[in-house]
């Protein structure tokens, strides 16, 4: 069996326009209160990949454990074995003020792009603290 290629959500808005290497993530969000954390995964990745986002149960995600990234927030991630055309992405919006101090609000996307990659490439491209999910992915397939 091959390295399973790792779907990534890039951070939509201004901020993380330009940046590429370090700036991409597994797709998550802020658990509700009371909301059970694989109920939380799956509701986010629907909202971040939109109505071609994979159809998925509780039982289908493989827990990778939790990671705290150095701005200190806690991030909880599972994998599942699924398929995503990263073309039918559509992901919920925020407003923003943007220019900053102009006055304007402006709608962006929460995540601009989605793209599968191999390990290696997805280690590289994710915010650094989860790069570790990567390898706990492989330690799973690998048995």
């Amino acid at each position: 069996m091959g390295l399973p290629e790792v779907l990534l959500v890039h951070p939509g808005g201004p901020f993380w326009a330009k940046k590429d290497l370090g700036a991409w993530s597994a797709p998550k969000g802020e658990i509700d209160d009371g909301e059970d954390p694989r109920a939380c995964a799956l509701r986010e990745l629907g909202e971040e990949l939109g109505p071609c986002a994979p159809a998925l149960d509780a039982g289908d995600l493989i827990e990778l454990g939790s990671v705290r990234q150095k701005s200190g927030k806690v991030v909880e991630c599972w994998a599942a074995e699924a398929d995503f055309d990263p073309a039918g992405l559509e992901s919920n919006t925020f407003a923003v003020e943007w220019p900053p101090r102009s006055g304007i609000e402006r709608e962006f996307p929460e995540v601009d792009r989605a793209e599968w990659f191999d390990p290696d490439t997805a280690r590289q491209k994710l915010n650094p603290a989860q790069a570790d999910f990567v390898d706990r992915l492989l330690d799973q397939v690998r048995g």
